[in-house]
């Protein structure tokens, strides 16, 4: 990406975040009221993640999770017992996300670019790949429209972080060094279009892998393995 190409995305991004925040302050209110109502703890989770250039910040979301769940674990299956029954549903259209404009805001999240990481994982990259942290992270992008579904990939293995850490990884670091190459605003326009509505993702140029796809991804690395649970 140009300088300018750089300019005009930070633009773009802090406009669009000023107005969605204001356009949805209503309904993120009443989000925030359904999770104090259903479960104990607070509304909102605040991770400290990697950001541009490997510096740390701190990541809001809506908590999906029971308040008193552990965070011993990175990556999270479908069937994982620490999110709750409202969490669910909220992951799955992605409303946990919603909070991260105000990163966008501030300057530390992009609305498309990589997933910000978990300290740790920004260390794994070498090499070429370490371009990736030239990019803020962002709330949606091509490699999470692409692997939507990766709660349903780690609960069929026997190790999800294992597969995670040798499989999806790989996979997102390679499809978002090939967004920073390739970058173009039309591109970042149908990756937030997709995010919205899914039946775009396809018209983004992505894969949207069915059942049968993901089966074969577990199969491609030594077989199908007995659903994790």
């Amino acid at each position: 990406m140009t300088r300018s190409q750089f300019f005009l995305k930070g633009a773009v991004d802090l406009t669009a975040a000023w107005l969605g925040l204001t356009i949805l302050i209503a309904p993120l209110a009443i989000v925030a009221l359904l999770i104090r109502l259903t479960s104990r703890g607070p509304a909102l989770f605040i991770q400290l993640r990697v950001g541009r250039h490997g510096r740390l910040f701190r990541c809001v979301k809506f908590r999906t999770m029971r308040a008193d769940a552990g965070q011993e674990r990175t990556v999270t299956t479908i069937h994982d017992p620490r999110i709750t029954p409202l969490g669910r549903v909220l992951r799955r259209f992605k409303v946990d996300e919603l909070p991260q404009l105000w990163n966008v805001l501030l300057g530390d999240m992009s609305l498309v670019g990589p997933r910000p990481d978990v300290p740790g994982y920004a260390d794994r990259l070498r090499g070429t790949d370490r371009r990736l942290l030239e990019l803020r992270p962002g709330i949606t992008g091509p490699a999470s429209l692409s692997f939507r579904r990766e709660d349903e990939i780690l609960a069929m293995v026997t190790d999800p972080q294992a597969f995670n850490d040798a499989v999806i990884f790989p996979k997102k670091v390679k499809m978002n060094l090939e967004y920073l190459e390739g970058w173009a605003f039309w591109k970042d326009l149908a990756y937030v279009a997709a995010t919205v509505f899914p039946p775009f993702i396809p018209w983004a140029g992505l894969p949207d892998p069915t059942c049968e796809d993901l089966t074969r991804l577990v199969s491609d690395v030594g077989g199908p393995a007995s659903p994790s649970r």
